[in-house]
């Protein structure tokens, strides 16, 4: 699956206008929640908050049009709750947005 870095600023740009500083900001915050959400998976205690953890992250993913990352997302919710391998893949997808 391919991964293109330009479609987070596309769809910021297109909720926000030709505004870069807005969009660098909103930037910075989507990346903060995908962090945020890739701390709650490994924080999780048990399959449901695992699950739960992994579906709001492909929710978040959708809204920015972060294709590859909801798609690590839906093999996270579909994972053993824990997976290190499916954490790993999501931490390497975090580190290229």
């Amino acid at each position: 699956m391919a991964y293109d870095p330009g479609a987070i600023d596309a769809t910021l740009a297109a909720a926000v206008g030709d505004e870069p500083a807005l969009i660098a900001e909103l930037r910075e915050a989507f990346l903060e929640s995908v962090k945020r959400g890739v701390d709650g998976l490994r924080a999780s205690k048990g399959p449901q908050e695992w699950t739960a953890a992994a579906l709001r992250l492909k929710g978040l993913a959708a809204s920015f049009g972060a294709v590859r990352l909801m798609a690590l997302a839906t093999e996270a919710a579909n994972a053993t709750a824990g997976d290190s391998a499916v954490l790993r893949r999501l931490e390497r997808a975090v580190e290229r947005l």
